[in-house]
């Protein structure tokens, strides 16, 4: 019955696994620490927010849709010498972080401006009664506020960079992405191609269940 697994390379699928792991995580953590100034800035020159500049926030809006807007595989090629200026390549895994970084860092910040809408303005107003200064305010009230809703977005924003690290493997990006490639589409291994994506669908789901649950323990009861 498993003999359709025999042929199989785990050696091959655990490193592309590793490989996948390493992009999602280094990306991740510098998408939150370029995604989560970018979308305080956004929210915070807003009209009638406390750091209004109608042309700062235009030209963060601007660049932030253009980014957002271009389908991620072509990004990825188009920041190939910024890549290469960074990491010194544009293939495997330290190739594929800077792209990832750039094509999620401005989805991740409209995430964080449209969690920090949400938190109630008469908590802001309350703060600035008693004092607080602007950068009291967002650590101390915005953030706390909208931290369920940031914690969405993070997962949300994870689950998105799985797919993105997937399709890093069309242009040599490696991880399962680029092995469901070389295995199911070029050498019609149907097989390797049908674990990678078993694989890719647990990882997507175990980040989903984790984001669940840490929005549930810090939502507001």
């Amino acid at each position: 019955m498993l003999d359709w697994l025999a042929d199989v390379d785990w050696s091959d699928i655990w490193q592309n696994t590793l490989d996948t792991l390493t992009m999602l995580g280094g990306s991740t953590l510098f998408t939150l620490i370029l995604g989560l100034p970018i979308g305080i800035l956004l929210y915070m020159t807003r009209r009638g927010q406390l750091l209004e500049q109608p042309v700062v926030y235009w030209v963060l809006s601007v660049v932030v849709n253009v980014l957002r807007s271009v389908p991620f595989i072509i990004l990825m090629i188009l920041v190939i010498p910024v890549t290469k200026f960074l990491v010194g390549t544009s293939l495997g895994v330290r190739g594929t972080i800077p792209p990832l970084v750039i094509g999620a860092a401005p989805f991740f910040a409209r995430l964080v401006e449209t969690s920090l809408r949400e938190v109630d303005r008469g908590v802001v107003e309350a703060a600035q009664s008693m004092g607080a200064s602007k950068w009291q305010i967002i650590r101390r009230v915005l953030l706390p506020e909208a931290r369920p809703g940031l914690i969405a977005g993070i997962t949300i924003t994870a689950v998105t960079l799985v797919g993105y690290t997937a399709m890093s493997g069309a242009i040599g990006g490696g991880g399962l992405g680029d092995l469901a490639i070389r295995y199911g589409y070029y050498r019609f291994e149907t097989t390797v191609m049908i674990i990678t994506v078993i694989i890719l669908l647990i990882l997507v789901q175990i980040l989903q269940m984790i984001g669940d649950r840490l929005v549930r323990h810090y939502s507001r009861k």
